[in-house]
């Protein structure tokens, strides 16, 4: 990997999203990744998941995903491979990366990124004082919502991996990854509402 020093650029991310079945702990029902090589963006790679226990009705509320859309669907482990070899070699981002990683670190086994970047840390740092700084409300001040893939929507993994990825990059413009990082450690902030594991989960 280049040093940390070089322009965030010079690295390769995986942007991602997860949805679940809103049992304690989640299994993951939607995964997608959202590829930023030399700073573009790629378009939003997707897996439905097929949990070990049912979606509830307060989670198929919030994604819009339901047991018969997930009936026949793989199990993760049999992406976990797939889903790995995308992985590796990446910078891992997401929006309250804690909660996305919690489910991949027990859903795809010995997965366990070098580097991670929380959006919603560095959002912080870098767009001071404002009340929230929940991925949906930033999309659309920021307008990173426009031109979405087709029938994406919001809290599907798709239409949060790629606003992600776009906030990822407006925060980053002409950033050194070694500022991004310092910029995404744990603020006084930690543990507000934003913090929070989404309702979902």
């Amino acid at each position: 990997m280049a040093d940390q020093n070089a322009p965030w650029t010079a690295f390769r991310y995986a942007v991602a999203d997860v949805e679940g079945n809103g049992q304690r702990p989640p299994d993951l029902v939607e995964l997608a990744i959202v590829l930023i090589d030399d700073g573009v963006i790629g378009a939003p790679l997707t897996w439905l998941v097929k949990p070990p226990s049912p979606i509830t009705p307060l989670a198929r509320r919030i994604h819009g995903i339901s047991n018969e859309q997930v009936a026949s669907a793989p199990p993760a482990a049999e992406y976990a491979a797939e889903i790995g070899a995308i992985l590796e070699d990446t910078i891992f981002v997401a929006h309250n990366a804690h909660v996305d990683l919690g489910v991949l670190t027990r859903e795809l086994r010995g997965f366990q990124p070098a580097i991670v970047i929380d959006t919603l840390k560095l959002a912080r740092h870098r767009l001071p004082g404002r009340s929230s700084y929940k991925l949906s409300l930033l999309a659309e001040e920021l307008k990173l919502a426009t031109d979405m893939p087709a029938g994406s929507k919001p809290h599907r993994a798709a239409y949060d991996a790629l606003a992600c990825a776009r906030l990822l990059a407006h925060l980053a413009d002409g950033a050194e990854l070694a500022d991004l990082l310092n910029d995404a450690k744990t603020t006084s902030c930690e543990g507000s509402p934003d913090d929070a594991a989404p309702t979902l989960f």
